[in-house]
C-alpha cells in the first residue's frame, strides 16, 4: 500500500495520492522516514539504556524484599540512595510494577469497621427523634454557650430544648428525661438518633436510654449528612435575620431560643413536612387541616 502511494505521489501530489488510497499523510511521512513499516503497526525501537529483563527482575525483587514490601518507590529510591546503591529512576520501578499488574497500595493500612449507614421511618409523632448540641457565640471571644436541642424528625416539632454552659452527658440526661416525660413515652417505643459527639456517645446516657427503654442510633463517623434533621434545624436558627452574631449572656441566648422555639413550634411553616407548623403535624391535627 504504502510503494503504491509512493508511485502515485509521483505522479500526483501527496495529498491527492493519500486521499485516493485512505492513507493518513502522517502515516505517509513517517513511512518515508523509516520510522515504520507497515501501515497501522508502529514498532518502537528499544532505548540503549534500557533495563534488560534480568536486571528488570533484579529490581522487582529488591521490590517485593521484606525490607522494600510495604514502601513507595520514591522512598525505596532515596533509601538505596543514602546507602549508595542506584538501581534505576523512579519512574522505572513504577513502569516495572505496572507491568506486573502491582502499581496500588503498598503500605499496610489500618482496616476500619464497616458502618452501616443508618436508615429510620417515622410514620407518627414520638416514634423517631434527633438530638444535637450547637455553639452560640458568648460576649467574650472563645466563650460560648450550648445550646441543646431535641427533635421529632416525623413532625420536625421541638420536643426539648436547653442551653447550657458547657456540653455534658449529665446535662443530656436531664434534658432527654424531662422531654421522655412532658411527651409520656413508653417503654420501646422511641429511638433516638445523634452523632459521635462526646455526649451522645457517652455511657451516662447509653445507660439512661437502655434504663427508659430507647433504642439509640449514631450517625456513621465524619458523616454529618447522617443527622440532616438536627443540622437542617440549627440552620433555620442561624439564618434567622434577628439571630445575633454574640448573646451578651446566658439569660439572653435562653430568651431568644424561648421566642425562636415558640415560634419554630407554633408559626413556622415547615417545607419538609408540606408547609404545615410542626405542632399540628405532632398533635395530629394535619388532617383536619388540610381537610379544611
Amino acid at each position: 500500500m504504502m510503494r503504491a502511494a509512493e508511485s502515485l505521489a509521483q505522479q500526483v501530489r501527496i495529498k491527492k495520492a493519500c486521499k485516493a488510497l485512505g492513507i493518513p499523510r502522517a502515516t505517509y511521512y513517517y513511512y518515508q522516514k523509516g520510522k515504520h513499516d507497515l501501515v497501522g503497526k508502529r514498532g518502537y525501537s528499544t532505548p540503549p539504556l534500557a533495563l534488560s529483563e534480568q536486571e528488570q527482575q533484579a529490581v522487582l525483587d529488591i521490590l517485593h524484599s521484606e525490607r522494600f514490601m510495604d514502601k513507595a518507590p520514591h522512598e525505596i529510591y532515596a533509601t538505596l540512595l543514602d546507602e549508595g546503591t542506584y538501581l534505576c529512576s523512579t519512574r522505572t520501578m513504577y513502569r516495572i510494577l505496572e507491568k506486573h499488574g502491582e502499581v496500588h497500595e503498598r503500605r499496610n493500612l489500618v482496616l476500619r469497621p464497616h458502618y452501616q449507614k443508618p436508615e429510620l421511618l417515622a410514620t407518627a409523632s414520638n416514634q423517631v427523634w434527633s438530638w444535637d448540641i450547637t455553639k452560640l457565640k458568648g460576649p467574650a471571644k472563645w466563650t460560648y454557650f450550648y445550646l441543646y436541642v431535641i427533635l421529632d424528625i416525623f413532625s420536625r416539632y421541638v420536643v426539648g430544648w436547653m442551653v447550657a454552659y458547657r456540653e455534658l452527658a449529665a446535662l443530656a440526661q436531664r434534658l432527654i428525661v424531662d422531654s421522655c416525660q412532658k411527651q409520656t413515652i413508653r417503654p420501646e417505643q422511641l429511638v433516638i438518633h445523634a452523632d459521635r459527639g462526646s455526649s451522645m456517645t457517652s455511657k451516662p446516657v447509653a445507660f439512661l436510654l437502655s434504663d427508659l427503654g430507647i433504642t439509640k442510633s449514631h450517625s456513621r463517623p465524619y458523616v454529618s449528612n447522617d443527622n440532616p434533621y438536627s443540622e437542617a434545624q440549627f440552620k433555620t436558627l442561624k439564618y434567622r435575620p434577628d439571630f445575633p452574631d454574640t448573646f451578651g449572656s446566658i439569660e439572653d441566648a435562653r430568651v431568644f431560643c424561648k421566642s425562636f422555639f415558640t415560634w419554630y413550634n407554633t408559626e413556622h411553616r415547615h417545607s419538609g413536612i408540606g408547609l404545615l407548623k410542626p405542632e399540628d403535624v405532632h398533635y395530629g391535627r394535619t388532617h383536619q387541616i388540610v381537610k379544611e
